[in-house]
């Protein structure tokens, strides 16, 4: 019998690409009635189905996630925002706090694949809060009397812009929700930059590692080569030089010259 923890993993790594299928099926439904605000009726409920099709599929995600958490209390205080998202467009269905909500669970969603590594998720990042942001504040602003955002060009410029926190002015928001979408874009834009400068600082001091411990070993095996060398040239000294028993061969005796008295000298008669 599996254990609720590998149950819980089992269900999370099957849900996770559909999950964010949906996710992308989701910025369609939202961004199709804002970019063609006249189309017709039947495109429009069909996209707000969509939208709330989307949205209880993570909030099924999240109730069976809890019911297969050991401690389930634990687990609802360690995922506070994945329950604000949930509970969120409950209590009051305007169309904001479902993106909001979507967006919240969609994040969570992809911190917790394994395959998604941290700069696909800066970058996805990036490019949805740039994506969404266009699309809510056009959607708040475009029907303003006082408002100068006009279509989805300035929206995206001015979101660019307000989430760089370069914030030329030219394009403000002039409505309250507007600017509600406006600060929470500037702290998000603010995170992320922080999220991007502190990835790159990482990769070049990761990289600076990685040549120091190159050039460390190479100093190594540079080290231990010369002692071997040294090593051979001094058993190859050792070998070439003479023994000392090499003068005089053993087992060999030495032999008197001839002369008198010699054994070659014959006796006299």
């Amino acid at each position: 019998m599996k254990s609720p923890e590998a149950t819980a993993a089992r269900w999370e790594r099957a849900a996770q690409w559909p999950l964010l299928a949906l996710a992308v099926l989701f910025a369609l439904a939202y961004a199709v009635p804002i970019v063609a605000p006249d189309a017709p009726p039947l495109v429009r409920d069909l996209c707000w189905g969509t939208e709330w099709l989307v949205w209880g599929a993570f909030a099924v995600d999240y109730a069976v996630r809890l019911a297969l958490a050991p401690d389930r209390w634990a687990f609802v205080r360690g995922h506070p925002m994945a329950l604000l998202a949930v509970l969120l467009p409950l209590v009051q269905p305007l169309r904001l706090l479902r993106l909001v909500s979507t967006l919240l669970l969609v994040g969570q969603r992809a911190r917790m694949a394994s395959q998604v590594r941290l700069t696909t998720y800066v970058a996805g990042s990036v490019v949805g809060l740039l994506m969404f942001g266009s699309l809510a504040v056009l959607e708040v602003e475009r029907d303003s009397p006082n408002g100068n955002i006009r279509n989805l060009g300035d929206a995206v410029w001015w979101s660019f812009t307000t989430m760089t926190t370069v914030g030329y002015g030219d394009h403000a928001p002039t409505t309250g929700l507007g600017r509600v979408l406006a600060v929470g874009l500037m702290l998000s834009g603010i995170a992320l930059l922080g999220v991007v400068t502190a990835n790159i600082a990482a990769w070049f001091i990761s990289r600076f590692e990685r040549d120091d411990e190159q050039e460390q070993r190479q100093t190594e095996a540079i080290a231990a080569l010369t002692a071997e060398v040294r090593a051979l040239r001094a058993e190859v000294a050792r070998l070439r030089a003479p023994s000392p028993s090499a003068a005089v061969p053993q087992g060999r005796a030495e032999v008197p010259p001839p002369g008198p008295g010699g054994p070659l000298s014959s006796p006299r008669s």
